[in-house]
């Protein structure tokens, strides 16, 4: 039986156009990254594009933290290190991305690679928060992450050279 992955997007501003390949882009990464991670449940993810003053607003409202961010993760459910669901359980929410395209735009030309590179990146990333991953607790679990991060992406041919 095929594991369901529905990814529901939410547009919250107005520079840059949501067009069907980003969302497809989008979708790709969640799969990757679920995939990557043996994730085998059916699964829902909320992604919400939105500009630096919206993921401003967000950040201050649920971190506490007064100044725009590239991405956000709110997970839904926390795991113990690779505890996920097993794959006859019923479908899970994993959580909401929230990302800034605004800054997700300045951030791949700082870099020098494309926007679409840096949309794919941000969502992997959120992804691993999703699947109770940290970057901030400890150098080894930075490093983790970091690691997957790049497998995951080189395995999408998004790599860095």
């Amino acid at each position: 039986m095929k594991v369901k992955r529905m990814i529901y997007f939410n547009n919250g501003q107005e520079s840059f156009p949501i067009t069907y390949s980003m969302k497809m882009l989008v979708r790709r990464a969640v799969v990757a990254s679920l995939d990557y991670e043996g994730y085998g449940a059916d699964t829902e993810v909320s992604v919400t594009f939105t500009d630096n003053e919206g993921i401003r607003a967000v950040n201050s409202q649920f971190r506490g933290i007064d100044a725009p961010t590239d991405v956000l993760s709110f997970p839904l459910t926390e795991y113990e290190s690779a505890s996920f669901p097993v794959a006859d359980e019923p479908e899970s929410s994993l959580g909401d991305i929230v990302i800034s395209l605004e800054r997700a735009d300045e951030q791949a030309k700082e870099f020098g690679h494309s926007f679409e590179r840096e949309i794919a990146f941000l969502t992997v990333h959120s992804m691993l928060h999703l699947l109770g991953y940290d970057h901030v607790n400890s150098e080894e679990e930075d490093a983790e992450m970091r690691r997957r991060q790049r497998e995951i992406l080189e395995s999408m041919g998004l790599g860095v050279k």
